[in-house]
């Protein structure tokens, strides 16, 4: 553990103890999941002690927020970037280039069970409404990308297909990082495995059904 930090005095030394924090909890949340983050393993990494993380974040839900509406900006930047000027595209092609993005970024795809279950709720009123303007200006951007890049799907089968994006990778992410009883349980019966620990295929599979669905009803 580092020793105990002095407390930052400057607007800039506060602002470079945010990010400290922000890298703590990204580290450890890759490294372990988002729901093994609390705040003393946050503060001990930074060294300081748990109560002053209070002074940058009001609680650990804060904190997490902070990277989920990273995230978003994040996946907005891969998606619109790969679509680039692409026009006509396929669903297959679609869905592949979502699922791809989606990969990319297996932190935010754990965060975004956490953001429904008990982040966003938790703060306050303010702290959510800025969450979810970042959120909707990214999935704005994103449909408008996916609309003009897609054969027929439009507007509406972009937000469909961001939504099932959404929902599926959260869940599709829990089941490919299976805990240490279920790693042995996959060992005697592979079978199981072969669907929970492929998220890409089961993603890109599941993208490809929803576009094509979207693309019909367009």
């Amino acid at each position: 553990m580092s020793p105990p930090r002095q407390r930052a005095r400057s607007v800039h030394d506060k602002q470079l103890r945010k990010v400290a924090l922000l890298d703590a909890a990204r580290e450890l949340a890759s490294a372990h999941g988002v729901r093994e983050v609390t705040l003393a393993a946050v503060t001990a990494q930074v060294g300081l002690h748990p109560s002053a993380l209070r002074r940058y974040f009001e609680s650990r839900e804060e904190l997490l927020l902070e990277l989920a509406e990273e995230g978003w900006g994040q996946w907005r930047e891969r998606l619109v970037g790969a679509l680039g000027d692409a026009r006509g595209l396929p669903p297959a092609s679609i869905a592949n280039i979502v699922s791809d993005s989606l990969e990319q970024l297996p932190l935010f795809c754990d965060l975004l069970t956490h953001v429904v279950l008990s982040l966003e709720g938790a703060v306050r009123l303010e702290r959510a409404r800025r969450y979810k303007v970042a959120a909707t200006a990214a999935y704005d951007a994103m449909t408008q990308a996916l609309a003009g890049a897609g054969a027929g799907l439009g507007v509406e089968g972009a937000r469909v297909l961001l939504t099932a994006a959404m929902s599926s990778a959260a869940y599709l992410f829990q089941l490919s990082r299976p805990s240490a009883t279920l790693r042995r349980l996959y060992e005697d019966e592979p079978r199981w495995a072969h669907d929970a620990l492929r998220f890409h295929d089961q993603l890109s599979t599941l993208l490809t059904t929803v576009a094509v669905g979207a693309v019909r009803q367009g």
